[in-house]
């Protein structure tokens, strides 16, 4: 979208604006970060007035271009575009920046905010988000688009600091676009060459331009980031290659604050009244907070009048592409509603007892009949697709030249992590990524931002415990179940056996409100007898009854995972000894904990206190089930090499061992 010829005046009065607004607005809140805003306005103004395909009146628009503000702490340059671009957000909103309720955080929140596409602040997030964002455009275009009917035809735009492009996440992120050529994805790098501590020279001397070149990129350099003639050509050029692209802009921090431009002072604190007044006087603006003149706001204004012509024309195309395509357009609305196809699960693998599987096993037959009936579900794994299950028969691959479901994201956990954030805040695609557990750490980051901006991302994680075995220690997973429940808005589920493994995946497609990790087995569990314990069903409560002894019970084991089968046997050999012990498979603590308290009751009967969880991981957390008079058979170590079995054994978790333990609780238990 090209507007008409520039105006410098006109453009200047608006990026005037921009700049004022930061700066008011920092000063008022009394924190905030000022510099950037201020030094990123001019190509800002130009992204959004001329280059960048949005809608104000309609922020969830499906074909708008995306605008990822990776720079998270410069939340105001993002603040003042929505404003003065006519988004829903008001002038008294930027007044309350910061400030308790107000539709204005210190970081840009997706859902709190208006036309906020992903939350950012975490440095580096953003363009792995980003990345994300143009690998769903690619997949829906490809998906979707017929001849004469491009209804999925966007581009990604981010905003991208130096302290960005140090974190190594975005680095994984860069490598990975640049291998599959993601031409429609454009980063703007803010050269301002200064950190927190000072100017970057301190820690950091690469040629950034020279690496992202080296990734596959194509690179272009604006030598000043006050030449709007400059910016905008550059930004022309980045639509027109087959290569994402990486605009250098060299800027100045503050511009143009009379003593704290460009030092480290003007990056987050508040320039101070003296700076602001100053300030205000060498842009000729008058001394009155908030001030915006009439034609900054007529002119960013017309960006709402453009934004409902683009929808208008989008939505004649749409018409026309539904009366030819009837069918691949409702596919189309229910990717973008987020809605499963009908009957999605009625065809979903069943597993006879008396085989042995490994739930990773198990996982992989479920998910290979997910991703032919549900066709926006796309994913795959570190480096690890056979290992983990992943490594699915349909759908082809996702590469340079390929726009295939199945992806290979290479040994990057974390650019895997933040690339299915942005692939989820696209919309349109299901995301699912997989590693060993133990690898969960490298992710942390990227999944607390898919918890705190309720994305369905799916984490395949298996290798789940101690029955890793011989690999030892190193990639024996002990704290990460501990570190996974402690993350608000995830769910965690460690099925049983191979049919609880299905009713996870289950849970898994059907939540929309957040994140959800499945822990799979390495070893092969037994797949259990239903007709003499309850359904796998009841896994869709989090938690069950698995076994019930014929008389009142007096102790409880509960158990996840690989644990179930010990102490189901450990409770039937203790029932034969008459004594009445109950075995609870617990597979979700967060579902278990959503159920009514009635049930939850039901399972876990308040007045039997005598209650051991077994789980091969930390006891961490554990104590909300087993009560001050109840124990957990656990590891709060790290393990060993050496056969999986055999550390089993070493480390308490058999039947024998785990009815050993029940015995003597209730050997000592009070009369």
């Amino acid at each position: 979208m090209k507007a008409e010829t520039l105006d410098p005046p006109t453009a200047w009065n608006s990026i005037n604006s921009i700049r004022v607004l930061a700066m008011d607005a920092v000063e008022r809140a009394q924190s905030g970060h000022p510099g950037t805003p201020m030094a990123l306005a001019p190509v800002a103004y130009l992204l959004w007035t001329r280059h960048l395909r949005h809608a104000p009146s309609d922020p969830t628009w499906p074909n708008r271009d995306r605008f990822v503000l990776s720079c998270g702490h410069a939340s105001m340059l993002l603040y003042g575009l929505l404003h003065l671009t006519g988004y829903d957000l008001e002038l008294e909103e930027i007044r309350q920046f910061r400030q308790w309720g107000s539709r204005t955080p210190g970081h840009p929140e997706r859902g709190h905010t208006p036309g906020v596409e992903t939350t950012t602040g975490p440095l580096g997030q953003g363009v792995g988000n980003a990345v994300g964002m143009a690998m769903a455009e690619r997949l829906l275009a490809h998906r979707f688009n017929r001849e004469g009917y491009d209804v999925i035809d966007h581009r990604t735009w981010a905003l991208v600091s130096d302290g960005d492009l140090m974190e190594g996440v975005a680095s994984e992120a860069a490598s990975l676009a640049g291998h599959l050529r993601l031409h429609k994805l454009t980063l703007i790098y803010d050269d301002n060459r200064i950190t927190i501590d000072g100017e970057t020279s301190l820690s950091f001397s690469e040629d950034v331009g020279e690496r992202f070149a080296a990734y596959g990129w194509r690179v272009l350099q604006v030598h000043d980031g006050n030449d709007l003639t400059a910016i905008d050509a550059a930004l022309s050029q980045a639509t027109l290659s087959d290569q994402p692209t990486l605009v250098v802009l060299r800027t100045v921090i503050a511009d143009p604050a009379p003593t704290k431009r460009d030092t480290s002072a003007a990056h987050g604190a508040p320039l101070g009244a003296d700076e602001v007044a100053r300030t205000r006087a060498i842009l000729g603006w008058p001394d009155e907070d908030f001030h915006v003149p009439a034609i900054a706001r007529k002119d960013m204004g017309r960006c709402v009048d453009r934004g409902k012509q683009l929808i208008a024309e989008w939505s004649r195309r749409l018409d026309a592409y539904s009366a030819t395509h009837a069918d691949l357009a409702a596919e189309l609305r229910l990717a973008l509603a987020g809605t499963l196809p009908e009957k999605w699960d009625a065809d979903l693998p069943t597993f006879d007892p008396g085989a042995t599987l490994a739930t990773r096993q198990a996982s992989a037959k479920v998910l290979d009949r997910l991703v032919q009936v549900i066709p926006s579900l796309a994913g795959g794994s570190a480096d690890l697709a056979g290992s983990t299950g992943v490594n699915v028969s349909h759908g082809g691959t996702f590469g340079p030249t390929a726009v295939g479901r199945t992806i290979h994201w290479g040994i990057r956990e974390h650019g895997m992590a933040a690339c299915m954030n942005g692939m989820a805040a696209h919309g349109g695609i299901r995301p699912y990524g997989s590693t060993f557990l133990v690898f969960a750490d490298y992710m942390k980051p990227s999944i607390r931002l898919a918890a705190l901006m309720g994305l369905p991302v799916i984490y395949v994680f298996t290798h789940d415990s101690i029955g890793v075995g011989e690999d030892g220690p190193t990639h024996q997973p002990i704290e990460q179940l501990a570190m996974l429940r402690s993350i608000p808005n995830v769910v965690v589920i460690r099925p049983a056996d191979a049919n609880e493994t299905r009713e996870g995946w289950q849970i898994a497609m059907e939540r929309t409100e957040g994140p959800t990790a499945l822990i799979l087995t390495r070893q092969k569990l037994p797949v259990l007898d239903r007709g003499t314990v309850d359904p796998a069903t009841g896994a869709r409560r989090g938690g069950y009854i698995l076994f019930e002894p014929p008389t009142p019970i007096e102790a409880i084991l509960i158990a996840t995972g690989s644990e179930v089968a010990p102490i189901l046997q450990a409770a039937r050999d203790l029932a034969q000894e008459g004594r009445a012990v109950r075995a609870v498979s617990l597979p979700s603590w967060e579902v278990f904990a959503s159920q009514t308290q009635s049930y939850r009751d039901t399972v876990l009967p308040p007045d039997v206190t005598t209650r051991i969880s077994v789980e091969a991981g930390s006891s961490f957390g554990w104590t909300k089930y087993v009560t001050s008079q109840g124990t957990s058979i656990a590891i709060d170590h790290f393990g060993a090499s050496a056969p999986g079995d055999r550390l089993f054994e070493e480390f308490g978790f058999t039947p024998d061992q785990i009815s050993a333990t029940v015995r003597h609780m209730l050997t000592r238990r009070p009369a």
